[in-house]
């Protein structure tokens, strides 16, 4: 019978137990999704105009983009210490913005905000680098629930750390901000040895799928709480204990997953394979991840070895003739009969390097498309705040916690239905991102059109379609670029957000809004100073922005839809013959 430190120490080593702190790490890392509640503060507080805002906002995006040196760390260094970093610069960063916009420092000037808010959100790079990581090293097999669960906390923590504001009952609503510096930086500090990869974990376990389970049903449970209690606080004048309660409520949501670690380590009856490899010494493991090696480099030639005549075969047919020819040729490469001859480089589905992919036109086509559609939503939920002042709502908290649920939920269901595509069609995962592109498109329009209840349907569709983007991606680029380089990749792919932003929010939407604000209040010639500030009203402030938005969604819907095409029999022979 196995003791009770036997079963703490698997416990501690437990895969789950890694996922489920990556979670919690995740659930307070998307400090970027909160800027359209900071912004509003730091305007009013500094006397900025829209203009020095979004000059501010590109500044977080490229911050919270710029992951290169976290990516490339956690190649040669441990997790803690990426978080560890990440943990500084947050705090240092969002700690300096705090104390000047509440008075405590003299205030500095526009270009060094811009540097502490680069510092302050480029920590979040270093979270979400050594989550991912960490999380698909741990669940290879299961990369899609695994990607869309972690970016789905990312994008709900927004709605999390709104949460936990309103609960304090701070006397300034400059405090948010200390809210932003101080909670991650506590929470991430006790997690920051739990989240690691352990190790030996290729195949997917027979418990996975009940565990994925009970997780989506977490999901599902945490993002119908969060958006009844926002709108509770949005119908009714809640009191301050009834807002303590409710929060606490949430925290509870949130530490549930803990639950699927402990009852697989201390109350499974069943034996799960998962056991058997804790079991393992060290140097059996090494052989056995070798050997898989070895097996995947033999399998990998399968195309240079198949007849022109079986790509003419059915489906079916040519699936069973590949896997008799994998199948012989690994035999013979066994024996010594055959040489696999060897490649100039990696073929898709191999490990790839960052310089190794950047020729690829497949990355680049994904790249351009996260430019063009992820970049636009980046701006709507950065210029969030201001589009409910035109619109006359006073209080832009609750449509940025509610674009931070759905966020959460795109995240969680891209995740979900692009594991479909791929496990049940062999269809390749990026046709999940041009199906979210269309309908971001069509959302953006609906707003340019000033719809009836534009502002809700914006929310709503860009949250959960910008989020699906950031569950498909990261998954499709470790499918067909490898896993030994997947920090790098993956930071490079969020460089996309901020280069679209650059453009869409620092020139585009800003100067529409300046532009139309200077015409309401009669000073169209007149050139703003730096301490202007001049407010838009009405749907006329954004619109022309959604509409010019609406066609750059369709662009990045035929640039996804071009890797589809190019990549379907990479994918065929990835899962094709997985489908049920």
């Amino acid at each position: 019978m196995v003791g009770l430190p036997e079963k703490m120490n698997s416990f501690l080593n437990n895969r789950w137990l890694v996922f489920v702190a990556s979670m919690w790490v995740q659930s307070c890392s998307g400090i970027g999704y909160l800027y359209g509640s900071i912004s509003p503060v730091i305007k009013s507080t500094m006397g900025y105009n829209q203009r020095q805002i979004a000059i501010l906002g590109v500044a977080k995006d490229i911050g919270d983009a710029i992951g290169f040196v976290a990516g490339s760390l956690c190649e040669v260094a441990p997790i803690w210490v990426v978080l560890f970093i990440g943990v500084a610069q947050n705090f240092f960063g969002y700690g300096l913005v705090w104390l000047t916009v509440n008075g405590t420092l003299p205030e500095l000037p526009l270009w060094v905000l811009c540097i502490c808010i680069f510092v302050g959100t480029n920590g979040e790079t270093y979270f979400n680098t050594g989550a991912l990581v960490s999380g698909v090293q741990n669940f290879p097999k299961s990369r899609g629930p695994v990607v869309g669960i972690l970016k789905g906390f990312a994008g709900l923590s927004g709605a999390i750390l709104t949460q936990v504001y309103t609960m304090f009952n701070f006397p300034d609503q400059a405090s948010i901000i200390f809210v932003v510096a101080v909670g991650p930086t506590i929470v991430i500090s006790a997690l920051m040895f739990i989240v690691r990869p352990v190790g030996g974990h290729k195949q997917a376990k027979q418990s996975d799928g009940m565990s994925f389970l009970a997780l989506y049903g977490v999901c599902l449970i945490l993002a119908a709480y969060l958006l009844a209690v926002l709108i509770l606080q949005d119908l009714v004048n809640l009191d301050q204990t009834i807002l303590t309660v409710l929060t606490i409520g949430l925290m509870i949501l949130v530490l549930l997953p803990v639950a699927i670690p402990i009852t697989l380590v201390f109350f499974s009856t069943k034996s799960d394979h998962s056991a058997e490899e804790s079991l393992l010494s060290e140097d059996q493991k090494r052989e056995s991840v070798e050997n898989e090696k070895s097996t995947e480099v033999i399998l990998s030639e399968v195309e240079d070895e198949t007849p022109s005549g079986v790509e003419s075969l059915p489906a079916d047919e040519r699936e069973k003739r590949i896997s008799h020819l994998q199948a012989r040729l690994v035999q013979a490469a066994a024996d010594g009969a055959v040489k696999v001859k060897k490649k100039k480089g990696p073929r898709r589905g191999e490990d790839f390097t960052l310089m190794q992919a950047l020729v690829k036109a497949d990355f680049l086509l994904m790249f351009f498309s996260l430019v063009l559609a992820s970049g636009s939503g980046l701006t709507i939920i950065d210029n969030l705040g201001q589009m409910c002042e035109s619109l006359g709502y006073e209080n832009p908290h609750i449509f940025v916690s509610m674009i931070s649920i759905w966020n959460f939920l795109g995240r969680v269901g891209g995740g979900y239905f692009s594991e479909l595509v791929v496990r049940k069609y062999a269809y390749p995962r990026p046709v999940a991102m041009a199906a979210v592109q269309i309908v971001m498109s069509c959302s953006l329009f609906y707003y340019a059109m000033a719809g009836p209840g534009a502002i809700y349907v914006v929310s709503v569709v860009m949250g959960s379609c910008y989020g699906a983007h950031w569950a498909v991606v990261p998954s499709a680029a470790s499918e067909l670029f490898g896993l030994k380089s997947f920090g790098a990749l993956y930071n490079f792919l969020t460089l996309a957000s901020p280069a679209g932003s650059l453009i869409f929010s620092g020139v585009i939407a800003s100067g529409i809004y300046d532009y139309e604000a200077k015409k309401q209040s009669g000073q169209i010639n007149h050139a703003l100073t730096d301490g202007e500030a001049l407010t838009c009203y009405g749907t006329i402030c954004y619109s022309i922005t959604c509409g010019i938005l609406s066609g750059l969604c369709l662009i990045a819907f035929v640039l996804s839809m071009t890797v589809v095409y190019r990549t379907k029999r990479v994918y065929t022979q990835l899962y094709g013959n997985q489908r049920t």
